[in-house]
């Protein structure tokens, strides 16, 4: 059922951030709390093959050896499902030289034995069907994991035309090509399904073997002995020697705890873990005696004015509910608890004039608030006319620190992952007086900061959360509210220059191929005018055929040039930028200006992301990007935009933690790196390095960032796995610090258990440990990858909060950053000061032994201020 998981989810969409897949486990997951919730058993277990050599390949050494070995991706997947089975109470059993096959029939026959059970088998081996009876039905899917037939005997003798008793010996004449029996020659499924009726059972039908006429008699006379074997190999064993009976397999409350934990290490979503923990029984949510340590929350009713101005000063968690859109945001209701858990909660709507006052001062005060997630509160208040100051904790941000790579940081889920209770949020949240959910979030938050702060310090990362991660809350907050202006006819000119072009490729595209109603954007049929109209060679094959997707169509058309192919990725080129387009004219708010949002807690590495609309999918280099940048304009009241952004800030910080002289000297000496490096490698004087030869180093240095191997390299430049590699070892011969560097980071990576930072920002990559390939080796790029990337996101955060005081007392304000570049909207007659400081301070951002450089631009549009 694993092995029907695994090919039933694109492994490529679940994988964790350090490389382990994880498709196997998610959909067998997924599966099994599917079946628990229906059937509702009360005994459970999961029988596991153990290897290849059972007594049956020592009977038949042929027996299933046409299988190929199971896809290394699938392989570390199964020790993780017997671990989260583990965890849920479910008993997991293997044994050497059996199949699974050989347990699940052991048991069965026990329990019959034993008596007073309803058996439900689940399996995907039509094997099972000798085990159906009154009381022993068998669920076999029929389609991908979600579609089950249940095989009763009624069903089994519809089907087949036999009873379940009669089944193996049908199945012994027919052969399994899945097993590798032999079938008898011109004896299909009717034929043996014709004699065994006829005589009733396989030994009768050997006993008469030589009445049967034709060719057919003939072949399976001279076949009795294989026949034979495979009756023998069919037949399940009964009396496994194992450690449990029926009676032991009673469910076992799961530990909550650590089955979030389990799903919080494989960055499963929440979904699946409440649909596993809603299908088994849990232990009591909260570990004895934890309860006690914590003093009910007191709900007073004073009003706001004088519960806020009776704790002046004091540190309070906040908990609001309403919108944090950016530009739209509003308050419906608020929880505000103090440190002694005595709590007070308001619907917004319903607050006095003297309370609306108390709250609006009170927010703006440097008294210290506790959030999760302050910047949607920030945008929250702001829809009321307030401007949030204080933030002393986001519990959101300091537990994305602790476990960067999670796919949720939502109040419950933190609460559970680093305190392991769990918060009910239920109800409807917004007429809930009378009801504790949001005193209960706020008391959670309060509780979260201080357990959350306490661990930062012992990673050595409370620094990097109070003096970078926080500060920069509010700086964003500020930038997402000001928006940036959009000059909309812009974009529509553009939208329809790319709808004209969408429709154009598509003609062309139909008639390359003579299909006029070609749809391409359809995967069905894309797949049979590449692969059966134009004979192109196969991709990759998929459960519904082969993968049209976009990576696999590039590798076609790179070995296999053909005009439909460049047309087919010219027009998703166009179509995707055509909806880029249609998302950010959608996005223009009222006030002319576009509100992204930046999102601390996504990117494992620590890089800032942007959703609603992504303004970090604009293509940098192409004419289309600069086209749509050129539509994000300076706003009424200012001046112009500038723009400035670090040069090769990532081989720069690769210079510094390799500390390789040869880097080091380039940028110290002002040379052109590429070419500095070109003239290295390929043994030429500086002024004779060609634009060829800079492009492979380019590719090259960078290459290496990512964990670039030599086969990546040849296939990026298209020249031979052998150039490529000689390009690289003469590269490392060169700059030997940069070899040195790498090698030792992964190393000590495998060591700790996670890389870290200039800054200490840590990233947890236990796959490097892993006996799974795939896993290690992604872990290992992730290893080289993270300590570069997250300390030029590092560096370019501590630029934004040191322009940010700077520029205190000015109205010029920074509004974006995009790819380590910042976007600011100058107002009238602040240039020439606004320029030096944004250089000045980005320039000033670390000490590294290289120095940073720092290039900036001017002009009324975002694209005329590219430098």
């Amino acid at each position: 059922m694993a092995f029907r998981a695994f090919y039933a989810l694109p492994a490529e969409n679940f994988s964790t951030s350090g490389g382990q897949h994880t498709n196997a486990v998610y959909g067998f997951l997924s599966m099994f709390s599917n079946i628990l919730a229906e059937e509702q058993p009360t005994h459970v277990a999961v029988a596991f093959d153990v290897g290849r050599t059972t007594f049956r390949t020592e009977k038949f050494p042929e027996y299933k050896a046409q299988r190929e070995a199971s896809p290394p991706e699938f392989k570390g997947q199964v020790p993780i499902i017997e671990e989260v089975l583990d965890t849920l109470g479910v008993v997991t059993l293997s044994k050497e030289h059996f199949e699974a096959d050989d347990i699940v029939a052991t048991l069965v026959t026990e329990a019959r034995a034993e008596g007073g059970f309803d058996i439900v088998l689940v399996s995907g081996d039509r094997d099972y069907i000798q085990l159906v009876d009154a009381k022993t039905t068998l669920l076999y899917p029929t389609r991908g994991v979600s579609t089950m037939t249940r095989f009763t005997p009624e069903k089994v003798e519809e089907k087949y035309g036999l009873t379940p008793v009669q089944y193996p010996d049908f199945a012994a004449l027919r052969g399994d090509p899945s097993d590798n029996l032999p079938s008898v020659p011109k004896v299909g499924e009717k034929t043996a399904t014709k004699w065994i009726v006829e005589h009733g059972d396989l030994e009768s039908l050997i006993a008469h073997a030589d009445d049967i006429k034709g060719v057919a008699g003939a072949n399976f006379r001279e076949r009795i002995d294989q026949v034979r074997l495979n009756r023998e190999l069919t037949q399940m064993v009964t009396d496994v020697e194992l450690p449990v009976g029926p009676a032991d397999l009673a469910l076992k409350p799961a530990d909550v705890a650590a089955v979030a934990a389990a799903f919080d290490d494989l960055e499963f979503g929440v979904n699946l873990r409440e649909r596993v923990l809603a299908a088994v029984p849990t232990l009591g949510e909260v570990p004895a005696g934890e309860e006690a340590e914590l003093a009910e929350i007191t709900v007073e009713s004073a009003p706001l004015d004088q519960w806020l101005s009776a704790r002046e000063g004091q540190g309070l968690a906040v908990y609001l509910t309403g919108s944090g859109a950016p530009g739209m945001g509003d308050v419906s209701a608020l929880a505000i608890v103090d440190k002694q858990r005595r709590g007070i909660q308001k619907e917004a709507a319903e607050l006095s004039p003297a309370e609306d006052e108390a709250l609006a001062r009170w927010a703006e005060s440097a008294d210290p608030k506790f959030f999760h997630d302050a910047k949607a509160a920030y945008h929250m208040l702001k829809g009321r006319g307030i401007t949030l100051g204080g933030i002393a904790h986001d519990t959101a941000i300091a537990a994305y620190l602790l476990r960067p790579g999670q796919r949720t940081y939502e109040l419950a889920d933190v609460y559970q992952r680093h305190l392991q209770r769990q918060l009910d949020q239920g109800g409807d949240q917004l007429s809930l007086l009378g009801d504790s959910t949001l005193i209960d979030s706020a008391a959670a938050i309060l509780e979260l900061a201080a357990e959350l702060a306490r661990q930062l310090r012992g990673i050595d990362s409370y620094e990097l959360y109070a003096d970078l991660e926080l500060p920069l809350v509010a700086i964003l907050a500020e930038m997402e509210n000001a928006g940036i202006a959009v000059d909309v006819d812009v974009l529509e000119d553009q939208l329809n220059d790319f709808r004209a072009k969408v429709d154009e490729v598509e003609q062309h595209a139909r008639q390359l191929v003579d299909e006029p109603s070609l749809n391409l954007s359809s995967p069905k049929q894309l797949q049979v005018v590449l692969f059966d109209k134009l004979g192109l060679p196969k991709t990759k094959k998929t459960k519904t055929g082969y993968s049209t997707a976009a990576g696999e169509i590039e590798a076609l058309a790179e070995k296999n040039p053909h005009p439909f192919l460049d047309a087919l990725l010219a027009h998703r080129e166009y179509q995707k930028m055509k909806s880029t387009i249609e998302g950010l004219i959608k996005a223009v708010l009222d006030d002319g200006r576009i509100h992204t949002t930046f999102k601390q807690t996504v990117a494992s590495t620590g890089r800032l992301s942007s959703t609603d609309p992504n303004l970090q999918n604009i293509p940098v280099r192409t004419e289309a990007g600069r086209k749509i940048r050129s539509a994000f304009t300076v706003g009424k009241g200012y001046e112009c935009l500038l723009t400035a952004d670090y040069s090769q800030i990532e081989m720069r910080v690769m210079a510094h933690l390799s500390g390789d002289e040869g880097l080091i000297e380039a940028y110290r000496a002002g040379e052109d790196l590429h070419n500095f490096v070109g003239s290295r490698v390929f043994d030429v004087p500086i002024d004779q390095v060609t634009p060829e030869l800079r492009r492979r180093v380019k590719a090259m240095s960078y290459g290496l960032v990512y964990g670039l191997s030599a086969y990546g390299l040849s296939n990026q430049l298209s020249i031979s796995a052998g150039e490529a590699k000689s390009i690289m070892e003469s590269y490392f011969e060169r700059f030997g610090g940069v070899k040195r560097y790498l090698d030792e980071v992964v190393e000590k990576a495998r060591e700790v258990g996670y890389t870290s930072t200039v800054f200490g920002r840590r990233r947890y990559l236990p796959e490097l440990t892993s006996d799974n390939r795939v896993a290690r080796e992604n872990a290992e790029r992730a290893a080289l990858n993270a300590p570069i990337q997250g300390t030029a996101a590092d560096i370019i955060k501590v630029a934004m909060i040191r322009v940010d005081r700077a520029l205190a007392s000015f109205d010029s304000r920074v509004l974006l950053q995009v790819h380590d570049e910042l976007v600011v909207e100058v107002a009238p007659g602040e240039l020439d000061e606004v320029r030096e400081i944004v250089e000045r301070e980005m320039d000033s951002a670390i000490e590294l032994h290289v120095p940073l450089e720092v290039s900036a631009g001017t002009g009324a549009n975002w694209d005329e201020a590219a430098h």
